[in-house]
């Protein structure tokens, strides 16, 4: 048994769930851009000082700078931009949940847009997500810990989310780096975002305190940093593997909010866990099994 792929799989999702608490958190002191912004900032620069001056990277080039902004636009701008906003209305759990179902979001677009076929098992996949969703947001929604339009936010983040994972994958980004890449649509999706930070920016509703500093500092660096370079260490080594860790991301996440921000954790909550996991490994081990064919 490998313990060290192990390791770095449990370790990813634990980081990647972490996410949405390390939000609400900010929240308590911060409007969701001046959130966004500072976190996309903190986190584009430190890996461009690793790509570009440690690692001595290559910069990117021509058509390259242009692949790179609209990946920005579509994975940081749009997906976190609107999932920093949704998580005002949304619980922390509920947010680290829906991350989960991207995958099945991204079958859905591609069979869509370039006509790759899905089979009664994708679509069985995408009912069992969906009603897990709802399972879980139902008590959430009754006590205020959701709101329908969070969760519409929510849904179309998650689209813009599996829109940039598309155009990434289709995209030829020759021998450019992976991290430069990172750093750069991760710094180019900050700024912007400054146009709408100014427009909504409100002094008297951000504070910068523990709450502030602390949410973005985590989602710059232990989140937007170490869990992309541990997610991108799993992919070398398996790229089909590596995607089931992702199950991993629900459970941790309403654990984390439960003790972080007492969250409740109902029947609901554990139904609804379930059906995302069962939904999301249908589809995956699909893959797995076509690819292996």
């Amino acid at each position: 048994m490998n313990w060290k792929y192990i390791a770095a799989g449990v370790f990813f999702a634990l980081l990647w769930s972490s996410a949405a608490t390390a939000t609400k958190i900010s929240l308590q002191s911060a409007q969701p851009f001046v959130i966004a912004v500072a976190r996309f900032f903190i986190g584009g620069v430190g890996m461009l000082v690793f790509a570009h001056l440690i690692w001595r990277k290559r910069f990117p080039k021509k058509k390259e700078w242009l692949f790179i902004t609209v990946y920005g636009l579509l994975n940081i701008s749009l997906y976190l931009g609107l999932y920093v906003v949704a998580m005002q209305e949304v619980s922390a759990g509920l947010g680290s949940m829906a991350v989960a179902v991207n995958p099945v979001l991204i079958s859905i677009l591609s069979a869509a847009l370039f006509d790759h076929k899905m089979g009664t098992k994708h679509w069985l996949s995408l009912l069992l997500c969906s009603a897990g969703v709802v399972v879980a947001a139902w008590p959430l929604l009754q006590n205020s810990f959701a709101t329908v339009n969070g969760i519409l936010i929510m849904l179309v983040s998650m689209l813009a989310y599996s829109a940039g994972a598309i155009y990434f994958a289709r995209a030829k980004w020759s021998d450019l780096h992976i991290l430069t890449i990172n750093g750069w649509q991760t710094l180019i999706g900050g700024v912007l975002l400054i146009p709408v930070l100014l427009f909504t920016y409100k002094s008297e509703f951000n504070h910068f305190d523990f709450h502030f500093y602390s949410g973005v500092l985590w989602l710059a660096i232990p989140v937007s940093i170490a869990a992309v370079q541990l997610w991108l260490w799993l992919l070398k080594r398996n790229a089909v593997t590596a995607s089931y860790w992702l199950f991993l991301c629900p459970v941790f996440g309403f654990i984390i909010a439960a003790v972080s921000l007492n969250e409740p954790i109902t029947l609901f909550t554990v139904a609804g866990v379930l059906l995302v996991t069962a939904g999301l490994y249908m589809v995956q081990k699909n893959i797995a099994a076509k690819r292996k064919n």
